[in-house]
């Protein structure tokens, strides 16, 4: 029997960062099982809580790595440890595989799993080549199976997910720009070789960036965008070659919205948590401003949502509020084959301009 996650996160650790929000459960005991495999990154444990609390259970877990699967045991005691990735994919209950992989090797998962007739939700960023996605758009295309991604800046951060609501109800009119500042902690001796391989994963627009973006085109209701300007720069890790820990992007929407993003690796050692995550939404009759994990020098860990109209200004605690709707439209998408949670088209077009940046701006080097 599935239990709770027996976690509460790491709020200064943000490769490990994972909420656990309210239980809103869409489905009861057995009713949709779900698997995970290859825990190369932390959010493995957000994508884990999210599907437990909306009441799927958790069948098996694998990774070729035995002390990364006993980890992952002591923190969901239900999981039962696969003796292969093959014995997940020719398991007759497990309708969806989420994992974790390193970033290059998340796509030839996806397109395992997908052709073994189960849905797929991996970590952000899912691919790191456009040939990647082109592959498994075409492997979509053909097993009608869901390629889903933990795009969790928005979808598992409580004021980020209730200004999407807001937006959708027509509180601050149009939106005509979007600006997302993302630093994230370093923590440059605890992160594995490949994190500072870019062949691996793919720079730092196509990683972190790939969350911005996904943002952007569901606050500005953008379906495509016109790339203007791309940075990425290794600006004070000299002894790292292939890291990147500085980057920005400015884009235009098809429909004329404004957006952009500096993601980057220097959340300094005294700040309280991971990163000062934070959205400013203009629009036509009024604005938001997102603090997604703390308010600085007042409270950590925190999640607020400010909005100011045309009749008053409003500070909105969203902080432990949210069940985090996202992961119960997932199961339920997976069981009625629909695309309520996030359409695949939406999901591939974040990805696609995320890497498209980061096209742009390795040609400028």
């Amino acid at each position: 029997m599935t239990t709770e996650p027996n976690i509460t996160p790491n709020i200064k650790d943000g490769a490990n960062y994972a909420p656990v929000g309210q239980s809103v459960k869409v489905v009861g005991p057995n009713e949709f099982y779900f698997s995970v495999a290859f825990l190369d990154h932390g959010h493995i444990h957000g994508q884990t809580n999210g599907l437990l609390q909306a009441g799927a259970t958790l069948r098996y877990v694998y990774d070729p790595d035995p002390n990364k699967v006993k980890a992952y045991c002591e923190k969901y005691p239900a999981a039962i440890v696969a003796d292969s990735f093959e014995q997940i994919l020719t398991d007759d209950k497990t309708q969806l595989v989420a994992a974790a992989a390193i970033p290059h090797l998340r796509a030839d998962i996806g397109i395992q799993v997908m052709q073994a007739g189960k849905d797929y939700f991996t970590d952000k960023s899912p691919f790191t080549t456009l040939e990647q996605l082109a592959q498994v758009k075409a492997v979509t295309a053909h097993s009608k199976q869901i390629y889903a991604v933990y795009y969790a800046e928005r979808l598992h951060n409580e004021a980020a997910w209730q200004a999407g609501e807001l937006i959708k109800q027509g509180a601050i009119g149009r939106v005509l720009q979007v600006i997302n500042l993302a630093p994230h902690r370093l923590a440059k001796a605890n992160r594995p070789d490949w994190f500072f391989d870019k062949q691996q994963y793919g720079g730092i627009l196509t990683d972190i960036g790939s969350h911005q973006v996904e943002q952007f085109l569901t606050y500005a209701g953008e379906q495509n965008a016109k790339i203007n300007f791309a940075r990425a720069s290794n600006l004070n890790n000299p002894d790292k070659a292939g890291l990147e820990d500085f980057g920005e992007i400015s884009m235009t929407g098809e429909n004329g919205t404004s957006f952009y993003t500096r993601v980057d690796w220097f959340t300094p050692e005294g700040q309280a948590t991971w990163g000062d995550g934070r959205s400013f939404i203009i629009g036509t009759q009024g604005n938001i401003e997102i603090r997604k994990y703390n308010d600085v020098a007042r409270q950590a860990p925190a999640s607020k949502l400010f909005i100011t109209d045309g009749t008053q200004e409003q500070e909105i605690d969203c902080y432990g509020q949210s069940s985090f709707p996202y992961f119960g439209q997932l199961i339920m998408d997976c069981i009625n084959r629909t695309e309520t949670a996030m359409s695949q088209a939406h999901t591939f077009k974040a990805a696609e301009l995320s890497m498209l940046a980061q096209q742009m701006a390795d040609s400028e080097l």
